[in-house]
């Protein structure tokens, strides 16, 4: 079973100081990389690599993070993507496009999803997706 690590999972991961190391979600990470079950979009890489000062840290996470291979989306996935974000919405439910793609790939694909983003659980309610339990 695949799983789409959301960037709040690899920035936890990967952009702090110093990781969490005991953290149940970065041992639930380091095992799906281990068992090749990690899934990436490309709106995740980039919101990874957005923002970091340093151009060595900057290079060092790029370098890093081409051991994962994008996704290739469809229009499949960003008509359902859109038509997900319609439904959270007209029931009061905001999100970020980025979020309803994860989840519309996710969806298409029968794969979970790793995030500490709340939001995501508040979709479950409205839409069928499927969060990696920690």
């Amino acid at each position: 079973m695949s799983v789409i690590v959301d960037t709040s999972v690899w920035s936890l991961a990967l952009r702090r100081q110093t990781p969490p190391a005991s953290s149940p979600i970065v041992t639930t990470l380091r095992d799906l990389i281990v068992n090749d079950q990690v899934a990436l979009l490309g709106a995740i890489r980039q919101e990874i690599l957005s923002g970091i000062r340093s151009s060595e840290q900057f290079t060092r996470l790029r370098s890093y993070l081409r051991s994962f291979p994008d996704l290739t989306l469809s229009s499949d996935d960003y008509e359902l993507a859109a038509d997900f974000f319609n439904t959270c919405r007209s029931r009061g439910i905001q999100g970020s496009n980025t979020d309803f793609l994860i989840c519309a790939v996710a969806h298409r694909r029968s794969f979970s999803i790793l995030t500490t983003d709340h939001d995501l659980q508040n979709f479950q309610t409205c839409i069928p997706i499927v969060l990696l339990s920690i």
